[in-house]
């Protein structure tokens, strides 16, 4: 484990460590790997997803930035086992909250959760300059660093334990280090409901010279959850 301070090292029993295939991700923003070609793009929070180590496999330039990552891999590695060993006891439970047809079984998810922690937690040890610990609502990288942003299950999803201003705080900052484009998914919380402050969030958007578009996607895990944000930042 990596040396830090213990003031401000956050407490890897606090964060649930389970992440998404770079194949999700692709359906999840409506991607194709040759649109992204090019662009340096980031993820953010990124936690145990594949995106980056695969993305970089396939000739792109991701960047990926998570609070936990001030752990190493494998102490990483071993925190998600253990949660996706209990997610998948408790999705038994919550099954018909969701849609079965990406995964077909609990099985199924099980294999794309442990596929996406491996692949990331190993590519951090071999490539750690790619994965940048950070807490938002504050980013370590310079003013429009990155072509494109990618957010996934993260802001709208706990809205019950992260208030607007933290809302508002994390997208504008997505916006400092984002030169064209941000994504968004999904715009529901954990119950499926639309996020409350959505559109008071979209308005100040378009007052900061925005364009959005709220737009439906191929990828429906959690019910309802199939939309995401796209937020595009226009030239002045």
């Amino acid at each position: 484990m990596r040396k830090a301070e213990q003031s401000t090292k956050l407490d890897l029993e606090r964060i649930i460590f389970i992440g998404r295939t770079f194949e999700e991700y692709l359906d999840m923003f409506s991607l194709s790997i040759e649109a992204l070609r090019g662009k340096k793009i980031l993820d953010c929070p990124a936690g145990a997803c594949s995106f980056t180590a695969v993305g970089n496999k396939s000739d792109l330039n991701v960047t990926a930035c998570d609070i936990a990552y001030d752990y190493s891999g494998e102490d990483l590695k071993k925190k998600g086992l253990r949660d996706l060993e209990h997610a998948m006891e408790n999705m038994e439970i919550a099954k018909s909250n969701y849609k079965w047809d990406y995964f077909k079984d609990i099985e199924g998810l099980k294999k794309h959760r442990l596929s996406a922690l491996i692949a990331c937690t190993d590519d951090m040890d071999k490539f750690g300059i790619n994965y940048i610990s950070a807490a938002l609502p504050s980013l370590p990288f310079k003013d429009e660093q990155f072509d494109l942003l990618l957010s996934a299950h993260f802001l709208f999803m706990y809205a019950n334990r992260l208030d607007y201003q933290f809302h508002i705080k994390t997208v504008k900052e997505f916006l400092r280090v984002t030169k064209e484009e941000i994504r968004i998914f999904p715009l529901v919380d954990l119950e499926g409901k639309r996020y409350e402050h959505l559109d008071q969030l979209l308005a100040t958007l378009v007052d900061l010279g925005c364009s959005i578009e709220e737009a439906k996607v191929a990828y429906e895990f959690q019910t309802k959850a199939n939309t995401m944000l796209k937020i595009r930042k226009n030239k002045q």
